[in-house]
């Protein structure tokens, strides 16, 4: 039984916000670190995978789409997202292989949480939306064929943080590290006994200069200037994402 869990995701390539939620003491003596993918389709891929496998057996790598699109682009399978086809051509043979490893989901046991299900959009499917207000009878499509051992489902992918029960299991996104929708900072959530969402407040003037200064991405310092400053609001992203739930 894992005692306590920092939940980072959708860190997205954006060094000083990783850097950030690392620093965070209750990150730093927890007992596991899950990153439920979408890690490295930003304009610092290579820095943020080598401080990620820094960590060792610390952290537990779980994959996303973006993740996945970064090695079909390596393939020759573009992403069409810029910075994503640009993040491709910067990693190196071993990082590469490393994200075509991922699995795609990772269940353990956590304190007070029972069995927790980490998986990136949806146990089933990388790219699935699921949202806050999602109806039960779309949950219940998504989760079909858990195992009932599985209390907790703790899924990423779009950028928002929640906490709610579906049906008695209890579904935590903790939002995203490097592109948040809804307010400025790093978004994680800690697990065990019960389930925090964290914000880590962080010098987004200071990391949006050193992006710029940093990355190679040509549009980096515009990169930042939208993610970082989560220029996006929580009811601008549900707006694109409702049609996606199948509302």
């Amino acid at each position: 039984m894992i005692e306590r869990v920092a939940v980072l995701s959708d860190i997205h390539g954006a060094l000083p916000a990783l850097e950030a939620v690392l620093a965070e003491p209750d990150v730093a003596a927890a007992d596991l670190i899950v990153l439920t993918g979408d890690i490295a389709a930003g304009p610092q891929p290579v820095e943020v995978l080598d401080l990620l496998a820094s960590l060792g057996d610390r952290a537990c790598w779980v994959g996303g789409n973006a993740d996945r699109e970064l090695v079909e682009a390596r393939a020759g399978r573009p992403a069409q997202i810029e910075v994503s086809d640009w993040a491709a051509t910067q990693l190196r043979d071993d990082q590469v292989a490393r994200l075509a490893a991922l699995p795609p989901t990772v269940t353990l046991p956590v304190a007070g949480l029972d069995e927790v299900l980490f998986c990136h959009a949806t146990p089933r499917d990388d790219e699935e939306v699921v949202l806050v207000d999602s109806r039960l009878e779309r949950w219940a499509e998504v989760f079909a064929g858990l195992p009932a051992e599985v209390g907790t489902v703790v899924c990423g992918h779009t950028h928002m943080p929640f906490t709610r029960l579906v049906d008695r299991r209890l579904v935590v996104n903790p939002g995203s590290v490097g592109m948040p929708y809804g307010g400025a900072g790093a978004w994680w959530a800690l697990l065990g006994p019960g389930v925090q969402l964290r914000r880590t407040a962080f010098d987004v003037d200071a990391a949006c200069a050193r992006v710029a200064a940093e990355s190679g991405f040509p549009d980096a310092a515009a990169w930042a200037d939208e993610y970082l400053r989560s220029h996006h609001s929580d009811a601008d992203a549900l707006a694109v994402f409702g049609p996606r739930d199948g509302r």
